[in-house]
């Protein structure tokens, strides 16, 4: 059964298509979209080997695929480079939509190089990981790591479709399965007790890939973007920035170990999200109980919820310093996601950033 969730942005609206099978229907979906030209397809290594050659089957004819290395590394200035010179020098059009085929990282690059080659041409969003169906493919948000920080350098471009096909997880290791639920867990931390509650009931079936929980999971994912995208697309209001939950701090966790495999996004979001809970908690900001139950339902499904289970060696004003690097600074002042309780996160822009680093150096264990 497919289900469709439309982003309603006017003329940059779109559909994301959800059902196990949809790559094996690409050229009936896709068709329209790429007309005539020959399908460029953009992968890493990874994907390459366990899902490229059923795309390029399902789309039949001939199409061209552009392979990159696998890895958060790969958004860079370098292979940015690499990417838009590959695409002129396969005459790519205005006109044409490429397919980014792969997670966050694919997603990203593509989506940017997208937007900036010939002053913009359309993609198409094909995710092959949890995070990035759930999270990343949606919304239009695009961007390349640079050397202060992470998704710094960037684009907002939304895509022609997203098309979500769970069946490509069933390649997906385990432990990139976890890091993508902590973005599914999060939409019910946000605003959303009731999923929250689901979530603790059905994150075991999700990890294990039960058809129905993993779909209920996706789409609910999905529409609770949608929607929030919808009302605020370039994050101008607070209620885009509440997807942000977790990433302040997850960013200087991933900076803190180099974004490297030693913590995954994913990984460094779910230990986020719980020293965001611990500092709401911590301040007087939300019930104690409530930060333990976050941590517990990480711990549990065995993703890192503090500071030693992610790795992270850094003090509390290293990882502080790596926050001033982030995006979302305005006027010298950084927003914090924080919470009142589960499913009541909110913006504060009252956080001294000497408080949390004085959080984080007693908050290590």
């Amino acid at each position: 059964m497919t289900s469709i969730v439309n982003v309603g942005l006017g003329a940059r609206s779109y559909d994301i298509h959800i059902g196990n099978g949809l790559i094996d229907q690409s050229a009936q979906l896709l068709g329209a979209m790429l007309g005539s030209r020959r399908p460029i397809i953009i992968t890493d290594t990874h994907v390459a080997q366990a899902q490229l050659p059923r795309l390029q089957r399902a789309l039949g004819g001939d199409s061209h695929a552009l392979i990159l290395p696998a890895g958060e590394t790969t958004k860079s200035w370098q292979y940015l480079e690499q990417l838009t010179d590959e695409l002129l020098d396969l005459g790519v059009e205005r006109g044409d939509k490429l397919i980014a085929l792969g997670g966050g990282v694919i997603g990203d690059l593509v989506g940017f190089a997208a937007s900036i080659v010939k002053r913009g041409c359309g993609f198409i969003q094909v995710p092959t990981s949890l995070l990035a169906m759930v999270d990343s493919s949606v919304g239009g948000k695009t961007a390349i790591n640079v050397r202060a920080g992470k998704n710094l350098i960037g684009s907002f471009h939304q895509p022609a479709m997203v098309m979500i096909d769970p069946s490509v997880l069933d390649t997906l290791p385990d432990r990139q399965m976890r890091a993508g639920y902590a973005e599914i867990v999060k939409y019910g931390l946000i605003n959303d007790a009731h999923f929250f509650e689901w979530c603790e009931s059905h994150a075991k079936q999700v990890l294990a890939r039960n058809p129905e929980a993993l779909t209920t999971a996706i789409a609910h994912s999905v529409r609770t973007k949608a929607d929030i995208v919808a009302a605020d697309e370039r994050e101008t209001k607070d209620q885009r920035a509440l997807l942000n939950l977790g990433h302040t701090f997850g960013h200087a966790l991933e900076a803190d170990t180099g974004f490297s495999e030693t913590l995954f996004h994913g990984e460094a979001v779910a230990a986020g999200m719980a020293l965001a809970f611990g500092y709401s908690a911590a301040s007087g900001r939300c019930a104690a109980d409530a930060a333990v139950r976050v941590r517990a339902h990480l711990e549990a499904i065995g993703l890192p919820a503090s500071l030693s289970a992610a790795h992270v060696k850094g003090t509390g004003t290293d990882l502080v310093a790596h926050m001033l690097h982030d995006k979302k600074m305005a006027g010298g002042t950084l927003p914090f996601i924080l919470a009142q309780g589960i499913g009541q996160s909110y913006v504060d822009r009252t956080v001294q950033l000497a408080e949390i680093a004085k959080f984080l150096d007693g908050s290590r264990g």
